[in-house]
């Protein structure tokens, strides 16, 4: 049978398809097996059923499939067996089989356009013997082509069946061919002797629709009693997963699409493939990727049950829909304005047609948010309008007037009622603040901020801080609260535009302060100090003040970002002084927290530390849960920096549940204790506790990829994953992102140095300090890691040039790691607040500089040792890399025992960790240097040396240069050639090399990919 074309990739399913396969199997093995595969509309049963067939296919598998279509009440008797015969009658390869089953011509007269009523009328005329006969014929049929090939057997849309081929499904699962011994089933046996177990090579695959089995449907009993059977199972389909449509959705769209347009797009499919589809094709590119309500096409579907009910059921779903998803019964009731036995009555339609589900407490929910869409829609403009003031005004009546004001807040503006919506949508906002659901908060604050201007003044809510410009500054908290970091900054920008000339000088600097805060969340460092200068200048430190001090505090921060260190311990000094005095405990906390790592050796000392440990107890005992969090995190920070990760660990654990109390998990300092966490337990070598952690708050924390992803990424792009490189291209683009670009950096630098391009792994380099380098022109932290890890690919190039005869190719590349290893030091020595950096800093700058003596000179095995020593502060993956070169130092200076220590310790650390290309590397160096037996090879008449000696001869080598490369002497080389001639029988290197790429011998290495 032809091959489906299938053109939707199939994204999860793996437990489905291989549930499927292992039916396909058993089959094939003679065990006849039947599936009944449920599922929603458009969850993906034809894709499954395609690509489960097409393997199927592809291993020899003939492949039938018939199809079901909703003809109503009149349908096509044996449609689907008699589209199965159609394709098998043009099929010369079926014909001696047909020709042996008279039943073929019978069935194939009914199919539509040959005016006979075919198989119907022949069972029909022959009574139930007929029909009998007609059933068995079919058994027989399939049983045969089984014989010739294995046999699969699709029918889809078995909830559209007519009544005749549920009845010769019926027989074939229960009676015939899965379960009848094959003598039974031979054509022409009119006495046919009793056989053993049947052991038919034939699967039967029906699918069918589970929404759309009401109560009464004819196809409810012959599931009941096909699942029965031992030979046949259920297989359900659910709904997909919300990181597998996520998948799907970016796999079906060339074009980027925003993170949000995705996440609204699998919000509203619910794990349904067929509306991601509809959804995804309905967005319009032009307004940045968003769909405009339901797509016609897929509200033309989901309106199909809902038109099929009584006018009844159909009002009641109506006012349903304006509820929203749920709602619950008496407010249905009161609303809808029925009878209780008619509104009964109606909900059990709904029900029945699996429209409407009950849910816990008496409520009603729609099966599928879309449909609840499409109903909406469906509303004339007066009629929504009415429904939602009729709601409304129902919930104001009902007690706790708090938790329902969001949903006051949105019928009575759906319902026209503007100053009531701002009213409801402000206490929806203090609601939400109050639960420490920012998120929340900001959504309402934005809708009273869209309405203030619609409502009359005198209709606004009054009361202190209720003015346009208060509840811009509080919804830019929200949104720095809620991580949306350039909301944040956009609002704040807002509320300084809506500030009169006559404004109040300390709310000016309130807004000015924040705005700094905000900015500095986002990295406009320079912008920042300019408007906390400007803060602090707006109001006098006489007499002291609470805004004063906070606007110090911010000037504080802002002035140690842009480097102006002096600046920033005068004021903090002085601030905190004014703050004792007017005892303002959390502006003293954070004052704290800014002079422990600016004073001294910062936080890295124990006296640093013990300063945060105060800092962090006056935050507490204000309950100022932001202060605090900036405590530990800087507290996790300093361990980080001293080297000590086990006891980073516990600060960050603790910083992580007090933001999960007050519901910031999603604000700034939280988002970096997360990525520190990650990135401890990346550099411990807890790599899939690492990846565990990191799934999880991509799922939390879906607009902070940069932070989650950056480690994960880390360990894919060390284990040798593929894709690695994409997600760190896909993470690197859009809107800047500091920690996206970090994270992006290093990835793609390695990259390219794994794979021996070091001209990309260079210029990653500039473009990732660039991108990340101050405006005072300080160097970020991250240039020596970023440099030492380009100098690794530059090292290599300029060895590969030496040994190939090319000076001046190597002195260039030597040139480049010349300053490549100045950046390093650079940053490395003289670090973002002037100091140097801590053991990981200096680790990767020893790093650096044996790279670049390697590329220079040639491997030092002094320069590599220390390298090693400084990457023993805990680094397990960069130690063992590090092991890596020393022991090839090692050996390059016939220190064969030491070498082997290295690279069997490195070796272990590898296999542990999952680091495949590192551990390939390690077992090439062992094989060539012979330190160990090293990873097993494929049969070869050649000896491992021979084999060694071969690939450096397919990659052009002289008898010296491989000498060089394999530590042996250019004689020894010679010899092993020579041998390799004799073995092969070749005439000469060139054909030695083709025969051993025609015989597997080796293998064309891989070139370097984008």
């Amino acid at each position: 049978m032809p091959q489906t074309l299938i053109t939707t990739p199939l994204i999860g399913r793996e437990d489905e398809v291989a549930r499927l396969s292992r039916v396909l199997e058993r089959a094939r093995g003679g065990e006849p097996r039947g599936v009944l595969l449920a599922g929603d509309a458009g969850v993906g049963k034809t894709r499954l059923l395609d690509e489960v067939a097409d393997r199927a296919a592809r291993a020899g598998t003939t492949v039938l499939t018939g199809h079901c279509v909703d003809l109503g009440d009149v349908g096509l008797p044996y449609l689907p067996f008699t589209e199965v015969l159609g394709v098998l009658a043009a099929d010369a390869r079926f014909a001696d089989v047909l020709a042996a089953h008279p039943v073929v011509d019978r069935l194939l007269g009914s199919r539509p356009g040959t005016g006979h009523d075919g198989g119907g009328a022949a069972a029909r005329s022959g009574g139930e013997g007929g029909r009998l006969r007609l059933f068995e014929g079919m058994a027989g049929l399939l049983a045969d082509l089984s014989d010739i090939a294995p046999l699969l057997l699709v029918i889809e849309d078995l909830h559209w069946a007519d009544q005749s081929s549920r009845d010769l499904l019926r027989f074939l699962l229960s009676r015939g061919a899965l379960q009848l011994p094959r003598s039974r089933l031979r054509s022409g046996a009119e006495n046919p002797v009793p056989g053993g177990p049947p052991t038919h090579r034939l699967a039967v695959f029906a699918s069918y629709r589970a929404d759309d089995l009401h109560r009464r449907h004819p196809l409810r009993p012959l599931l009941a009693e096909l699942v029965r059977l031992p030979s046949v199972e259920r297989v359900e389909l659910r709904p997909m997963a919300d990181g597998e449509v996520t998948r799907l959705v970016r796999a079906l769209e060339d074009r980027p699409l925003p993170e949000a347009t995705v996440r609204g797009i699998v919000e509203r499919a619910e794990g349904n493939a067929f509306y991601a589809q509809e959804l995804l094709a309905a967005t319009d590119p032009e307004a940045g990727g968003e769909t405009d309500g339901v797509p016609s096409g897929l509200a033309d579907v989901l309106l199909i049950r809902f038109e099929q009910l009584t006018e009844t059921a159909q009002q009641v779903l109506r006012t349903a829909a304006v509820a929203g998803r749920r709602v619950e019964h008496h407010l249905l009731r009161d609303a809808v304005g029925l009878p209780e036995k008619e509104l009964e009555s109606a909900l059990r339609e709904a029900v029945g047609r699996q429209l409407l589900v009950a849910g816990e407490g008496g409520t009603y929910a729609f099966r599928h948010a879309l449909a609840r869409e499409a109903v909406y829609a469906d509303l004339l403009p007066g009629e929504r309008a009415r429904l939602h003031g009729a709601f409304a005004k129902l919930l104001a009546g009902r007690g706790h007037p708090a938790e329902t004001a969001a949903e006051r807040a949105h019928h009575y503006r759906a319902g026209h009622d503007l100053a009531r919506a701002l009213t409801a949508s402000l206490e929806a906002a203090d609601h939400a603040q109050l639960l420490g659901a920012p998120a929340e908060e900001l959504r309402h604050l934005e809708a009273a901020l869209d309405l203030w201007s619609a409502v009359d003044p005198a209709a606004r809510p009054a009361g202190e801080g209720v003015d346009r410009v208060t509840l811009t500054l509080r919804a830019s908290a929200a949104a720095a609260h809620a991580g949306e970091l350039h909301r944040a900054v956009s609002l704040t920008r807002a509320a300084l535009a809506g500030i009169g000339q006559d404004a109040d000088s300390e709310l000016a600097a309130r807004v000015r302060y924040t705005l700094a805060g905000n900015l500095l969340s986002v990295d406009s460092l320079g912008a920042a100090f300019a408007y906390s200068s400007e803060a602090l200048a707006l109001i006098p430190a006489e007499p002291p003040s609470r805004t004063w001090v906070w606007a110090a505090a911010t000037h504080v921060v802002a002035a140690r970002q842009v480097g102006e260190y002096d600046t920033a311990l005068e004021v903090a000094r002085r601030a905190l002084g004014v703050a004792e005095r007017l005892g303002v405990t959390d502006a003293r906390a954070d004052l704290l927290i800014s002079l422990a790592v600016l004073e001294g050796g910062g936080r890295r000392t124990p006296e640093g530390r013990a300063t945060l440990r105060a800092a962090r107890e006056l935050a507490r005992g204000s309950g100022n849960a932001p202060v605090e969090m900036r405590a530990l995190f800087n507290l996790a920070v300093g361990c980080f920096e001293s080297g000590e990760l086990e006891e980073c660990l516990p600060w960050i654990d603790e910083g992580l549940d007090r933001a999960r109390r007050a519901g910031l998990l999603s604000s700034p300092y939280p988002t970096e204790m997360r990525y520190l966490q990650l990135l401890v337990l990346y550099t411990l070598g807890r790599w899939d506790e690492c990846l565990r952690a990191a799934e999880a708050d991509a799922g939390a924390l879906p607009a902070t990829s940069g932070y989650a992803a950056a480690p994960a990424l880390y360990v894919s792009l060390a284990r040798g994953d593929r894709q690695a490189v994409e997600r760190a291209r896909t993470l690197r683009e859009g809107r800047f992102d500091w920690m996206a670009t970090l994270a992006a950096g290093i990835a793609l630098t390695d990259a390219a140095a794994l794979r021996g391009d070091p001209e990309g792994a260079v210029a990653c380099v500039r473009e990732t300090v660039a991108a990340l380098t101050d405006e005072a022109g300080t160097l970020p932290d991250v240039t020596v890691r970023l440099a030492a890890l380009a100098l690794s690919a530059v090292a290599d190039r300029a060895a590969e040039l030496r040994l190939t005869g090319d000076p001046a190719g190597a002195r260039h590349w030597a040139d480049v790691a010349g300053d490549l290893v100045e950046s390093a030091r650079t940053s490395a020595v003289c670090g973002k607040d002037g100091a140097p950096q801590g053991p990981e800093g200096m680790a990767w700058l020893a790093r650096a500089e044996a790279e670049w003596t390697r590329a220079v000179s040639g491997p030092d095995a002094a320069a590599w040792a220390a390298a090693v020593a400084a990457f023993g502060f805990g680094d397990v993956y960069e130690l063992a890399r590090c092991r890596f070169r020393y022991a090839e130092a090692l050996l390059a200076a016939d220190r064969r025992e030491e070498a082997a220590a290295e690279a069997i310790a490195a070796r272990e650390t590898a296999g542990r960790l999952g680091a495949t290309p590192l551990a390939e590397r390690l077992d090439g160096l062992m094989r060539r240097g012979r330190l160990s037996a090293g990873a097993p090879e494929r049969p070869s008449p050649l000896t491992a040396r021979e084999q060694d000696v071969l690939r450096l001869l397919a990659r052009g080598r002289s008898n010296r240069q491989i000498g060089e490369e394999l530590f042996i002497t250019g004689k020894t080389a010679s010899v092993h050639v020579s041998n390799i001639l004799a073995k092969l029988g070749a005439a000469s290197r060139t054909e030695a090399v083709a025969i051993a790429y025609r015989r597997g011998l080796v293998t064309a290495e891989p070139t370097a990919s984008g």
